[in-house]
């Protein structure tokens, strides 16, 4: 660190602040520091900070089911985020979905020293084991409910859905049947209730719930019910996955869509501009989502946290040719 800061024409606590993102560095000083230490090959041991501080610059994160595109792109948004602040990532995924798999989780984080843990959290469960879970370090739930017993952060499904039904009521769609995610979790309750309050508002007739896995198989499944009860003219599926195996089943039962039934769906995955039809969907910023926790987890290490209800990102539909108006 010597070396550094004579390079750099700076004090070694100088070095310091740059090493630890501290804000009262001048731009113009931290672009020193970081050439010297890049000239030199230097590189910080960060065990020894660890032991003479007692905090790392390691964020943990509990996931689980990161092969779903939600979880996956969130936790890609929290590597992004943390790489930017000076921090690194260590994850530590669950095997089961309970609430000793959860704590395990947690103490397995803490005993690295990392300096808080975001926990992505779209079950139910989560937020139960949450609430008994003791702690030693900060904790912010992704997907959380507000009012929860950690601060979260997580995509208004509300809102977004609200929109999506009026964009089919508006085309004279009254038989709008969903396609669920999996009971238990938060963002499968949020847009189902989301979807049964605009018909019920709108005073349309409530079909039943079909309940899927987020799979396109699932999806596929379900979307034969709806063709053999021949009522439906809409289709709101909770996830885009599930909303393309709908779009294979209406293809195969001889249905046109947008002509003979119209398809939304959830998230806005970067295929979704390329099924067939192109899918009208709900996007949510999962990346956004993602970086937005760490800037959250951070503020509450800083004590500069302030949103007791939770932070809110929202969504927005995106349009394509997936739907149209209701058939005559």
């Amino acid at each position: 660190m010597a070396d550094v800061a004579a390079l750099a024409g700076v004090s070694q606590m100088t070095v310091s602040r740059v090493l630890n993102n501290h804000a009262s560095v001048r731009p113009d000083t931290r672009r020193r520091v970081l050439a010297a230490m890049s000239e030199l090959g230097y590189r910080p041991n960060t065990a020894a900070r660890t032991l003479v501080t007692g905090r790392s610059s390691v964020v943990g994160v509990v996931s689980f089911d990161a092969t779903l595109y939600g979880p996956a792109s969130t936790l890609a948004g929290i590597e992004a985020a943390a790489r930017e602040a000076g921090y690194s990532v260590s994850v530590a995924s669950l095997r089961s979905m309970t609430a000793e798999a959860i704590a395990e989780a947690v103490d397995r984080l803490e005993v690295h020293a990392v300096v808080g843990v975001i926990v992505i959290a779209p079950h139910a469960f989560v937020v139960d084991a949450l609430a008994e879970l003791p702690h030693s370090v900060p904790l912010v739930a992704v997907q959380g409910p507000s009012g929860g017993p950690v601060p979260s952060v997580y995509v208004d499904q509300t809102t977004a859905v609200n929109e999506a039904m009026r964009h089919l009521l508006e085309r004279g769609h009254r038989a709008i049947w969903h396609i669920a995610g999996p009971p238990g979790w938060l963002e499968a309750r949020g847009r189902e209730h989301a979807w049964r309050a605009s018909l019920l508002s709108a005073g349309a007739e409530v079909p039943p719930v079909l309940v899927g896995d987020w799979s396109a198989r699932s999806g596929y499944e379900q979307a034969e019910r709806i063709v053999a009860s021949g009522e439906a003219t809409a289709v709101f599926a909770a996830n885009d996955h599930m909303a393309l195996g709908a779009l294979r089943a209406f293809a195969e039962a001889g249905l046109r869509v947008p002509e003979d039934i119209s398809v939304v769906g959830f998230d806005d995955v970067p295929e979704a501009a390329y099924f067939t039809p192109p899918l009208t969907t709900v996007r949510a910023d999962f990346a956004a989502l993602g970086r937005r926790s760490l800037t959250h987890l951070l503020e509450v290490l800083e004590g500069s946290a302030d949103d007791h209800d939770g932070v809110v990102l929202p969504a927005e539909l995106i349009v394509r040719d997936s739907t149209g108006p209701a058939p005559a």
